[in-house]
């Protein structure tokens, strides 16, 4: 068995980073709709401090791509307001931890302001969250905090893994009417692949992608760790072990009806994440696994994560704090042999 293509036979397609296949979503979306705009730390001038929104301010304008003070606070708060003016705003925060900074305007004001309003208002309003570990960031630049939006109604959650996602996923995003937390993985950035070119191109929130076929065992993959585990699966094909490696690509809505099927063929279950195990995205998709295909299962449901501790500074030591594809191929290995 092997690595299904990221995009569908016959779709005609442009080979782009997963930053530029970021950029061009913003651009189609920006051109299809007048309400859609931007704001951001440096999103503007310098185009972003990892470089995604270059050239937006030359064909957008000042109105509609604005640098805006070093306050996550006002940037998220701003635009809550500004969608309740009928537009829609599209914010960057440099850092996915910064977001804790906005934590009222993100899990209060845009998680619970459509309910509390009896659902006669909306908070189009998609926040953009470079996320994880790249280059030597820190304990306060480097943290996956993605499970702590999943624990609040009100929110969509989406970790494209490919440029193909990147661009499809964040269309979907500005187009929905629901406020969504965007968390862009920092070191995929300049990671190229296929993506669709037009403007037309969306890929659904809640429908998980099967990025490789298996019989042996699934494995449940987010974010940096789908092409960890799809290496891994390639080194175990070799002997002889077929991993089926998924990928939710939304964890709010979280597509259980594939991981089920998947594991209910496989009998056996390893959910991947960079964020911290203990009670990361994996222990809620461990859990409703058990739930939903208990009497299928060979084998205990096992999870990684990176350690119970803050990312280091080092470069190095960092890449030890998260699941490594070794990692991964090992705890196949053993949890295949049970």
């Amino acid at each position: 068995m092997s690595a299904i293509a990221e995009v569908p036979e016959g779709v005609e397609t442009e080979q782009l980073g997963y930053g530029r296949a970021i950029n061009a979503a913003l651009a189609e979306e920006m051109r299809r709709d007048e309400r859609v705009w931007m704001m951001g730390q440096d999103v503007a001038k310098m185009g972003g401090v990892f470089g995604v929104t270059r050239g937006l301010l030359d064909e957008f304008g000042p109105s509609r791509v604005r640098d805006t003070t070093i306050n996550e606070t006002f940037i998220v708060g701003g635009a809550a307001g500004a969608a309740l003016t009928g537009t829609i705003p599209v914010v960057e925060l440099q850092f996915a931890d910064f977001g804790l900074v906005a934590g009222d305007e993100i899990f209060h004001k845009l998680a619970k302001w459509r309910y509390m309003h009896g659902g006669k208002l909306s908070l189009p309003v998609v926040v953009r969250l470079p996320t994880g570990v790249v280059g030597g960031a820190g304990a306060e630049h480097s943290q996956s905090l993605e499970a702590i939006a999943m624990h609040v109604p009100g929110l969509k959650v989406a970790l494209p893994a490919t440029p193909a996602d990147a661009k499809g996923l964040l269309k979907t995003a500005i187009r929905d009417p629901n406020p969504v937390l965007f968390f862009e993985h920092k070191g995929m950035y300049r990671t190229k692949g296929p993506v669709p070119s037009g403007d037309d191109y969306l890929v659904p929130f809640g429908e998980a992608a099967t990025r490789r076929r298996g019989d042996a065992l699934t494995v449940v993959a987010t974010g940096l760790m789908v092409p960890r585990a799809l290496a891994a699966a390639e080194r175990l094909a070799a002997d002889g072990i077929e991993l089926e490696v998924i990928d939710p690509r939304t964890l709010v809505p979280l597509d259980m009806e594939t991981i089920v099927a998947s594991v209910e063929r496989t009998g056996r279950a390893l959910v991947v994440h960079e964020a911290v195990r203990t009670a990361g995205a994996g222990a809620e998709i461990a859990a409703r696994i058990q739930e939903a295909a208990f009497f299928s299962l060979d084998a205990p449901i096992w999870r990684l994560g990176a350690l119970d501790t803050p990312i280091p500074q080092d470069p190095d030591l960092e890449q030890l704090v998260i699941p490594s594809g070794e990692q991964i191929e090992a705890a196949a290995r053993e949890l295949v042999a049970l």
